[in-house]
């Protein structure tokens, strides 16, 4: 049974950074575990984190320039040699430029790299070829990968700590900036490959990942105030994907609504989908992200309701569902 999490949105106040707090905390494991490297693309400005960690582990650094595929494939050799790389770039190049070495360097080899990709979703602001739509889609397609996207940035961090024991590759998703801290404590079980009850519910269940759970939290919040109760889980593993949880949803709840900062195409509502099919469970289900679209360009928050999966239209659309 997955732990749950009591959460309420009056305690949910402080926003935080993912792409801050994972290389702090990559600064305070460089210093114990020397087979830790890490390697950017383009991202070494002076006196930022990044440039400190060059700094104070020279031996254990290496900037690569605007070179993507360049970076996984030096990752992938180093990991052939006994090292733990963790690479850092723009996602939105990392998951589709650098894909083939991902693929082949990488996933083929079964080694224990760690790609992070940053500006996760529409988080970039920048516009279609600065969005990260379809990171989760390639990835859990490509045998022995495993793809993570953290609810908040304190999660980012059980993630980081987790990955250095955890076996083959993997790809991390974070958002450009800051967002709302889901936890309001790190005191609570986390285990990659397993799902998180952050809010018990009987009527209806939210599988989100990323923003997504956050957005799940604030519909069902509201809804809970018109006597609706909804489970909220955190789905923070896209691949491996805790079926469990979904089938112990689907025939608890009946009705499922699955949220993500991705094309709804062969994302984590596709993964959900596939389960509770599979599992044969008569259920309700809507699939809320990006539409197959290129986005429109703007700010994420703006997006997120213009394409109805901000809280507001996860709200709606369980309305709709529990009508029916």
């Amino acid at each position: 049974m997955a732990e749950s999490i009591t959460w309420d949105f009056g305690e949910m106040l402080a926003k935080e950074s993912a792409r801050n707090l994972f290389i702090l905390k990559l600064l305070e494991l460089a210093e114990t575990h020397k087979e830790t490297v890490y390697i950017c693309a383009d991202g070494t400005p002076a006196g930022s984190k990044q440039d400190e960690f060059r700094k104070r582990f020279p031996e254990q650094f290496i900037e690569v320039g605007i070179a993507e595929p360049n970076a996984i494939g030096i990752a992938a050799g180093l990991a052939l040699s006994g090292k733990l790389p963790y690479v850092n770039a723009f996602g939105p190049f990392l998951s589709v430029r650098a894909t083939d070495q991902i693929h082949t360097d990488m996933a083929y080899n079964d080694v224990p790299v760690r790609v992070i990709g940053t500006h996760g979703g529409l988080t970039s602001g920048g516009g279609p070829t600065h969005y990260t739509v379809c990171d989760y889609a390639i990835m859990r397609s490509i045998p022995n990968m495993t793809m993570v996207a953290p609810a908040d940035a304190n999660q980012c961090v059980k993630l980081i700590e987790a990955s250095l024991t955890y076996p083959g590759p993997m790809y991390i998703r974070v958002a450009r900036g800051e967002e709302p801290l889901v936890y309001k404590t790190d005191d609570y079980i986390y285990e990659i490959g397993k799902g998180i009850i952050a809010r018990e519910g009987k009527d209806a269940t939210v599988v989100g990942c990323g923003i997504g759970v956050y957005h799940g939290l604030v519909a069902a919040q509201e809804l809970a105030r018109e006597g609706i109760d909804v489970r909220v889980i955190d789905m923070h593993t896209i691949k491996p994907l805790d079926a469990d949880l979904v089938v112990q949803a689907a025939r608890e709840t009946g009705v499922i609504v699955t949220v993500e900062d991705h094309n709804v195409l062969g994302g984590l509502g596709s993964a959900v989908a596939e389960v509770v099919l599979e599992a044969g469970i008569p259920c309700k289900f809507k699939r809320l992200g990006i539409p197959d679209v290129f986005a429109e360009l703007g700010q994420p928050e703006e997006l997120y309701a213009y394409y109805g999966y901000d809280g507001a239209g996860v709200k709606a659309v369980i309305k709709q569902l529990l009508a029916k």
